[in-house]
């Protein structure tokens, strides 16, 4: 998932990157509300994070301008992170727009649940277990897999692993946000880099690739859609 992260301290900054992009989410990170309004207003992204302490243009206001029909991601989710306690901030933050709101300090593991229930939120999905076919992402406890039919005496059939690489997985947990919709190119590769190009275009089809291989023997195919980029379908015995 690709983040954009608005925070003028730079310690503060660095560490919630650093821990962010260990979980898996590509970073972009920006100083300033104003650099904020430049960026959204060309690129998309599928959250932001957003201090309200910012210098110039504070955070409040940049919630609100987030939301005007300038911004092409006006409905990304958005949660605000303040050192501010007060009641006043916390409506304030919510009624312009904010979906969540976060008081310093924090612990990592806890924005990170609120990240993924915004998410899920945003996608309609009310698990943090997302499936497709008999896939299972379970991005909380991390793990993936395919489940089993149940055998006599089981309640459910047990969850066969599927080993995923972090941009394989990256990759996955798009696709299945996404299904049955197919998501594109340009939005895969966003996902995996954000700014930090590490990775070419072409280097997407050899995620996908390895993907494929991983899931079609569990009967779900990863088509390239002409036009649109990857999409996730059963394959004709399992439909």
């Amino acid at each position: 998932m690709r983040l954009l992260l608005v925070e003028d301290d730079v310690m503060v900054a660095s560490g919630i990157k650093l821990g962010l992009s260990d979980a898996g989410y590509a970073v972009d990170w920006v100083g300033s509300a104003e650099r904020a309004l430049e960026v959204l207003a060309q690129e998309a992204f599928d959250v932001a994070v957003i201090d309200i302490g910012l210098p110039g243009i504070n955070g409040l206001e940049l919630t609100r301008r987030l939301r005007s029909s300038e911004v092409e991601s006006k409905a990304m989710p958005v949660l605000i992170l303040t050192a501010r306690d007060a009641l006043q901030d916390r409506v304030q933050g919510l009624d312009l727009g904010a979906d969540d709101y976060m008081v310093k300090p924090f612990e990592l593991p806890e924005l990170l649940a609120r990240l993924r229930a915004l998410m899920r939120r945003s996608q309609a999905a009310t698990s943090a277990v997302l499936n497709f076919g008999c896939i299972e992402l379970d991005t909380a406890g991390r793990r993936a897999g395919a489940r089993q039919p149940a055998q006599e005496g089981e309640s459910e059939g047990r969850l066969l692993p599927i080993d995923l690489g972090p941009r394989e997985w990256t990759v996955l947990e798009y696709l299945l946000l996404n299904a049955p919709k197919p998501a594109s190119k340009e939005k895969l590769l966003q996902a995996l880099t954000g700014w930090d190009r590490e990775i070419t275009p072409n280097a997407v089809e050899v995620y996908v690739s390895r993907l494929r291989s991983k899931l079609e023997p569990h009967g779900v195919a990863l088509r390239s859609i002409r036009g649109f980029g990857y999409r996730l379908e059963l394959m004709p015995e399992n439909s």
